[in-house]
């Protein structure tokens, strides 16, 4: 996606609360498919090592060139994967809402991560370890199929999003930025609404928040989503997916 300069991210500085209670924690990852198909021992491991922390917007959750400790869930807000410059630019790879987990394949390589992950809005995001994450690989045939399959969806998502910047005009840009966090292979709790500003928005597609202000109003004329303050309703899923196909 497009470069843009994101002062209140860029500025941000770790902030972290308090953890989540063990019964809440429970509560939190018995939402997430994949924990559900897990052995009730592995369950046992994944509550004794995880943890799950509420951030506000604009705080850091992981940076680039540290090492990939956690493997990251988000069940409330929205997130963002970006690599940042010196200066302050950015350039945002995806958005992750909730029900979406990511950062398996630098966990899987034991590699420094190579983007930074930053809370666009209040966020409620889960932290497995690194560890947990392996003992689960080497012995949940559950586990290890989901984690395939996660792979598989975040490289179609990677190359669409290539393709996407490089031939599509805004609005067709636009259209397939939001499709993508509806995606429910790699979103299964995404529902057809999304709680987001147009900046919000301009940030994830890497257009202007004006430009962003028009492509949204020309998407709602064709009746494909619906407009209200700081939310987007998806009227038409389809649509909205095949929007600008033709120019690919």
């Amino acid at each position: 996606m497009n470069d843009a300069t994101f002062p209140a991210l860029a500025d941000a500085r770790p902030n972290r609360p308090e953890r989540l209670a063990r019964a809440d924690l429970a509560r939190l990852f018995a939402t997430c498919a994949w924990f559900r198909a897990l052995a009730a021992e592995h369950q046992v491991l994944v509550l004794a090592t995880a943890h799950a922390e509420h951030l506000e917007g604009g705080a850091w959750i992981a940076r680039r060139q540290e090492p990939s400790d956690y493997w990251i869930g988000v069940h409330s807000g929205l997130i963002k994967l970006a690599i940042y410059n010196a200066s302050g630019r950015s350039c945002t790879l995806s958005g992750v809402p909730p029900g979406g987990w990511f950062g398996e394949g630098s966990v899987i390589k034991r590699e420094l991560r190579k983007y930074d992950v930053a809370a666009i809005q209040p966020s409620l995001v889960m932290f497995v370890p690194s560890a947990t994450f392996h003992a689960l690989l080497e012995s949940s045939l559950p586990f290890t199929g989901f984690v395939i399959r996660q792979l598989n969806n975040r490289m179609g998502e990677f190359i669409a999003s290539i393709q996407n910047s490089r031939l599509l005009d805004v609005d067709a840009r636009l259209a397939q930025s939001l499709a993508q966090l509806f995606n429910p292979d790699l979103y299964p709790d995404a529902g057809r609404t999304l709680a987001i500003s147009q900046e919000e928005v301009g940030l994830l597609a890497g257009v202007s928040r004006q430009r962003i202000n028009q492509a949204l109003q020309n998407l709602e004329k064709l009746q494909i989503l619906r407009l209200s303050y700081n939310q987007i309703d998806v009227l038409d899923l389809d649509r909205l997916s095949a929007f600008g196909r033709e120019q690919i």
